[in-house]
C-alpha cells in the first residue's frame, strides 16, 4: 500500500521543489498551497481522514497539528536558511520585523545578533487578526523590512506597502520531512495493521475475552463476551468492573488478578470454563486478561470433532466392556490385552477369521496413552499392492498418473500421535514389508515421489489370522519385520473354544437384530442353546452374529426351540464338515474301528480314495495335503505292512 502524505506547502518555490523531491524518491505525496491566511489547515483537517501523515512548514504545520491527531511533520528552517533571509533584509536596511507564528522556535538568535551585529523586532501572531494587527504595528517603523516563513505574511506585508523577505527551506530539509513522512506512515501502517489483526482475533474469537489495567478499568469486551454477559462493550468498556455490581455478573472476574486456569464458574446461569491470566511488564503487573468458553460449546465443539472422526473412520468405537464373554480363556485374553493397552509397544494379534482381533485393537488403543489421538484401520488384504503402498504412505501431486491434485497423506501420517491398525499384515508383499519395517524402525515415512523425509510417531498394532512364523520358515514373511511386529503377542480364542459364552452372545446379539429389525425374540429353549454349543462356528463371533440375525428375521415365536435351530443349522452355508450330526449330509462322513494310528490313518486314505475312484489329485485335495506329501505317506504305510 501506498503512503498516503499531504503537503500543504506555503510558497511556489517549495511547492514546486516538493513535487521535484517527491518524484526523484519516488514517493507519491499529494501538495496543497496554501497558507493559515488561505486555510491550509482547515484543508488538512478536512482531509486528515484519507490520510496518514501531513508535512508543512513554520506556522501552517504549528496550525494543522493543533486541529488533527494524525502525525504532522514540520519542514525545519536551518539557521543557515534564516541567516540567509536576514543578511538580504539588512540589505535593505538597519531595522528587521521577524514575523513568526507563536509556537515557532529559531534556534540561536540571540548569538546570531551579537556575532553579526544585527537586531530585529518580533512580531508573533497566532492567528489571521493578530497578523494583521501585528502588520499595523510594524508600518510604524520606517523603513522596517519584515522576515517571515510564510508566503502569506509576504502577501499582507505587501498590502501594507512593507518590504518583506520570505525566508526559504533548503532543499535537504524538504527532502528529510519527505522521507520521515514516509517513514511514519510506514511504521503506522504496520501499527495498524497490527492492531487490526488483533482485533480481528479478538472479535472473532470463539472465547470471550476481557481485559483490564492495573487500576481495574476494563479495555476489552469482546462480541463473545457481550453475548455470555448480555451486556454492550460501549456500555463497558472505560469502567471500573469492580464497580459495575454483580446484575452484571462480572462479580466472576473480582480475585487478587492470580494465574488461575480451567475454573469453573457460572454467569447468567451459564457454565463457563475460565481462564485468569495477570499481564507482566518488568516484573510488574499491568493488568490482567480474563478468556472463557461455554462448557457447552465447549461440549459441542468436542462432539463435531468426534462425528468428523468417526465419519472419516479415525476412532476407535470399542472398548474392552463390549467384548461378552466370562470364560476363562477369553478373561485371560483381556487381561493380558489391557496390560498390553497401558504400554506404547507393538502388538501383534493372532486369531481366526472373525474371532473379534480388531475389537481387541480398538480396546487396546482407547486404554492407551493415546487414546486421544486417531485410530487408524486397514485391511492390507483387501487392496492390490500398489494401491495399498499409496494407502499406507501417501503420495506427492504427480507421483503417477491419476494422483490427486496437491497430493495425499498415508495412513501412518494420519494416525500421528495415534495409533494404525494393520489387519491380515501376512498379506503384504515382500517389497511393502520392507518399506513398512523401515517405517516401523525409523519411524520416518517417505510418500510415494516425495523428495522429504516425514516423522511419524504411530503405534502399530498388527493382526493377522496365519501362523506368522510359519510363514517366516516358508520364505513368505521377513524374519526381521515378524521380530519387530512381535513384541507383544495376544492370542484371541476362537468361540469353539469357549463354547460356554455362547448363551452370553447369542443373547447379546439376539437383542442387537432385535433393535435393528424390529422383533421381539425373547430367548431360546435349553436344548436351543445345547446345540448352538456342539456346532464349532469356523466363522466364530462374526457367524454367530450373522447367525442371531438370521434367527431374529425368520423366528415366528417369541422363544426359539432346538427344532428350528437345527432347521436353520442344516440349511447353513458352512454347515458341512462341521462335526455337527442332524441326521443329514451323510455322505460326508466315514466309519473306520479303533486300532494303531497307522492303521486308522490307512483306513482314512483308502475311504476316501474309495469315493474319489483312485483319482490322486482329487484324494490329496480332499486330505488338504499335496500329491508328493500324500505319495510319501502311501509308501510308508506300504513299507509298515
Amino acid at each position: 500500500m501506498k503512503p498516503r502524505i499531504l503537503f500543504v506547502s506555503t510558497y511556489p518555490k517549495l511547492t514546486a521543489m516538493a513535487g521535484s523531491i517527491s518524484k526523484t524518491l519516488g514517493i507519491p505525496i499529494d501538495i496543497y498551497e496554501g497558507g493559515i491566511m488561505r486555510n491550509g489547515h482547515l484543508y488538512a483537517r478536512d482531509k486528515e481522514k484519507e490520510l496518514d501523515v501531513i508535512i508543512s512548514c513554520g506556522a501552517t504545520a504549528a496550525a494543522i497539528k493543533e486541529i488533527v491527531v494524525i502525525p504532522v511533520v514540520s519542514v525545519e528552517t536551518s539557521t543557515v536558511d534564516f541567516l540567509n533571509a536576514l543578511l538580504k533584509a539588512r540589505e535593505y536596511g538597519d531595522k528587521i520585523g521577524l514575523v513568526s507564528y507563536k509556537t515557532e522556535k529559531l534556534e540561536n538568535l540571540e548569538d546570531l545578533k551579537n556575532a553579526l551585529n544585527i537586531d530585529f523586532i518580533d512580531f508573533p501572531y497566532s492567528n489571521k487578526e493578530e497578523l494583521e494587527k501585528q502588520m499595523e504595528d510594524a508600518m510604524t517603523f520606517e523603513k522596517l523590512t519584515v522576515v517571515s516563513m510564510g508566503n502569506c505574511v509576504m502577501e499582507v506585508a505587501a498590502k501594507k506597502r512593507l518590504r518583506g523577505v520570505l525566508i526559504n527551506h533548503s532543499r535537504r530539509s524538504v527532502e528529510q520531512a519527505i522521507i520521515a513522512a514516509r517513514n511514519i506512515s510506514d511504521v503506522g501502517k504496520r501499527e495498524k495493521e497490527r492492531a487490526e489483526r488483533l482485533k480481528a482475533v479478538i472479535d472473532y474469537s470463539g472465547e470471550g475475552i476481557v481485559a483490564i489495567d492495573s487500576n481495574g478499568i476494563i479495555t476489552t469486551f469482546n462480541p463473545a463476551a457481550e453475548k455470555i454477559f448480555d451486556l454492550s462493550a460501549a456500555d463497558i468498556v472505560g469502567k471500573p468492573f469492580e464497580k459495575l455490581g454483580k446484575k452484571s455478573g462480572l462479580d466472576v472476574f473480582y480475585g487478587e488478578g492470580k494465574q488461575e486456569l480451567g475454573k469453573l464458574v457460572k454467569v447468567n446461569n451459564i457454565q463457563i470454563i475460565l481462564n485468569i491470566v495477570p499481564v507482566m511488564v518488568d516484573s510488574e503487573q499491568a493488568g490482567t486478561v480474563f478468556t472463557f468458553q461455554e462448557v457447552s460449546r465447549i461440549q459441542k465443539l468436542e462432539h463435531k470433532v468426534r462425528t468428523e472422526l468417526y465419519s472419516k473412520g479415525l476412532v476407535a468405537r470399542y472398548r474392552f466392556e463390549d467384548i461378552v464373554g466370562q470364560s476363562h480363556v477369553i478373561m485371560e485374553a483381556v487381561n493380558k490385552a489391557r496390560k498390553f493397552g497401558r504400554t506404547p509397544t507393538t502388538v501383534l494379534i493372532e486369531g481366526e477369521t472373525g474371532s473379534g482381533k480388531e475389537l481387541f485393537a480398538q480396546s487396546i488403543h482407547n486404554i492407551s496413552p493415546r487414546k486421544e489421538g486417531p485410530f487408524v484401520a486397514i485391511n492390507c488384504a483387501a487392496l492390490p499392492e500398489n494401491l495399498l503402498e499409496s494407502e499406507l504412505f501417501g503420495y506427492e501431486e504427480g507421483a503417477f498418473t491419476g494422483a490427486k491434485k496437491g497430493g495425499k497423506p498415508g495412513l501412518f501420517e494420519l494416525a500421528h500421535r495415534g495409533t494404525i491398525f494393520l489387519d491380515e499384515i501376512s498379506q503384504i508383499s515382500p517389497r511393502l514389508q520392507s518399506r513398512l519395517l523401515r517405517v516401523l524402525q525409523e519411524k520416518e515415512v517417505l510418500r510415494i515421489g516425495g523428495e522429504s523425509i516425514l516423522n511419524v510417531d504411530a503405534r502399530v498394532i498388527a493382526a493377522t489370522n496365519h501362523n506368522l512364523y510359519d510363514l517366516v520358515q516358508k520364505g513368505e514373511f521377513r524374519e526381521d519385520l515378524f521380530f519387530r511386529i512381535n513384541v507383544l503377542n495376544l492370542k484371541v480364542p476362537p468361540l469353539r473354544a469357549r463354547s460356554d459364552d455362547i448363551p452370553m452372545l447369542i443373547r447379546h446379539l439376539i437383542t442387537v437384530a432385535n433393535q435393528r429389525h424390529g422383533t421381539g425374540i425373547s430367548d431360546i429353549t435349553k436344548g436351543g442353546m445345547e446345540l448352538l454349543k456342539k456346532y464349532n462356528w469356523p466363522g466364530n463371533v462374526r457367524e454367530l452374529e450373522n447367525f442371531a440375525e438370521k434367527m431374529a428375521i425368520l423366528a415366528e415365536q417369541p422363544i426359539i426351540n432346538e427344532d428350528f435351530i437345527q432347521q436353520l443349522l442344516s440349511g447353513h452355508a458352512v454347515y458341512k464338515d462341521t462335526g455337527l450330526d442332524t441326521g443329514k449330509d451323510k455322505d460326508n462322513l466315514i466309519e473306520i474301528g479303533v486300532g494303531s494310528l497307522r492303521d486308522m490313518e490307512l483306513q482314512i486314505i483308502e475311504a476316501i480314495s474309495s469315493r474319489v475312484r483312485g483319482d490322486k489329485k482329487l484324494l490329496a485335495e480332499k486330505l488338504g495335503i499335496s500329491r508328493t506329501t500324500l505319495w510319501k505317506r502311501l509308501k510308508e504305510l506300504e513299507d509298515g505292512d
